[in-house]
């Protein structure tokens, strides 16, 4: 006889505590990224906070009804390597323009979800070159993190030890050990503050979003590209190497929904996780990989609770110093760039087009109103193209006859 779904048996204490802390590490680790990235966009301090409780929002309920449908544990996050790119944005299109590449990005995830063959062709994406742009994405954030040291050095030693600490001891724990450190010593100084007009509760703000190509171009298909490749697909294998056959497409379809929704209140993308989802997905999660989904829906729930509250936990990083905003936002995504790295310069045959991927992005070249992640990609692309379909001229053959005189050369 089969337990009920949410008996005393079907929800040990291990699917709290593992949904918990998943939640803690996904919205704890790059929220300030997320902060950041409405900044650079220009946003102001209440659309900001809209913007996290939108993600929060998209990422609870879409995540709660996927798991109850499709009884595995799905876990969402918003895409942290679209923030970074977002974040590194110093084109100055405004938030209404930044806004409208957000409804792109996520339509072009909805036909990805909705044409398999689309699905097939984001597959075939050289993963040397996806990574490399990734890279060249986060290169300037963890540059900038030593940087603005020498503002706030000792916080910013402080912080580094904790989290080279942490992440040899508690891995998992590195980025909330470091967030709860910076608010220690920021209160002990008397620097905690939220912006003026703050209130309790998450709020949305709508924006009517306007469409520019250059935004288009620069924004909304990078954030594209690097959604589906950093954190989609990626989340996928997650749950295969968990014992799950997840249905991409409707998976897909469901987070470029949700993104959809979510855009005009300035949410930049809702995808499936990775590294959290990991978290969730196994049998330290729940033993029993059949009822493993309830896992799911109380992640979702979480991240409601987070959404409730958006406004002072998004205030927090919004008055934040800018050198101590840095200092947090690259120490988060050192792991990130590692991965990036070691992914980009994995395949030989691919690794001078990803290297100049990687320079391309990591330059912030900008030409004609385009951002630098479109010409690191063009760059690359470029590149694997000249590889493949120029052939190297024939080089002058060496013969060595036997000839007592000496070899000789035709």
């Amino acid at each position: 006889m089969t337990a009920p779904a949410f008996s005393a048996r079907a929800l040990p204490p291990s699917v709290f505590s593992s949904a918990a802390v998943a939640t803690v590490v996904g919205f704890g680790g790059t929220v300030a990224l997320v902060v950041q990235a409405g900044q650079a966009l220009g946003a102001a301090p209440v659309q900001i906070v809209s913007m996290v409780t939108a993600l929060c929002l998209g990422i609870g309920l879409t995540g709660m009804g996927l798991s109850w449908a499709v009884k595995t544990p799905v876990v969402l996050a918003w895409s942290t390597p679209g923030a970074a790119l977002l974040a590194a944005s110093a084109l100055g299109l405004g938030w209404a323009n930044a806004v409208g590449a957000f409804v792109v990005a996520a339509v072009l995830m909805i036909l990805t979800g909705l044409l398999p063959v689309l699905g097939r062709l984001a597959q075939r994406i050289p993963p040397a070159i996806a990574s490399a742009m990734l890279a060249g994405v986060l290169l300037p954030f963890v540059l900038r993190l030593f940087k603005a040291a020498p503002e706030a050095l000792t916080l910013a030693v402080a912080l580094l030890g904790v989290f080279l600490v942490m992440r040899r001891l508690w891995p998992a724990w590195a980025l909330p050990a470091v967030l709860a450190a910076a608010f220690t010593i920021l209160a002990l100084t008397g620097r905690v503050e939220l912006p003026a007009g703050t209130g309790l509760f998450g709020t949305l703000a709508p924006v009517t979003p306007t469409f520019d190509w250059k935004a288009a171009i620069s924004l909304g298909l990078p954030l594209f590209l690097v959604t589906l490749a950093s954190q989609n697909l990626p989340g996928l294998v997650v749950l295969k190497a968990a014992g799950y056959a997840p249905p991409a497409g409707r998976l897909i379809l469901a987070t470029g929904l949700a993104s959809l929704a979510a855009a005009p209140f300035g949410a930049h993308g809702v995808n499936v996780a990775a590294i959290t989802a990991a978290l969730c997905t196994g049998p330290d999660a729940h033993p029993d990989a059949d009822r493993r989904w309830v896992v799911g829906v109380i992640y979702g729930a979480f991240y409601l609770a987070v959404a409730l509250f958006a406004a002072p936990l998004a205030g927090l990083f919004i008055a934040m110093p800018s050198a101590i905003l840095a200092i947090i936002t690259g120490l988060a995504l050192v792991a990130p760039l590692s991965g990036a790295l070691e992914t980009m310069l994995s395949d030989s045959g691919e690794r001078e087009a990803a290297v100049l991927t990687f320079a391309a992005t990591g330059s912030g070249l900008a030409l004609f109103g385009v951002g630098s992640a479109f010409w690191g990609l063009i760059v690359g692309f470029a590149a694997l193209m000249a590889k493949r379909w120029i052939r190297p001229t024939a080089r002058p053959s060496v013969h060595i006859l036997s000839d007592p005189s000496g070899p000789t050369r035709s």
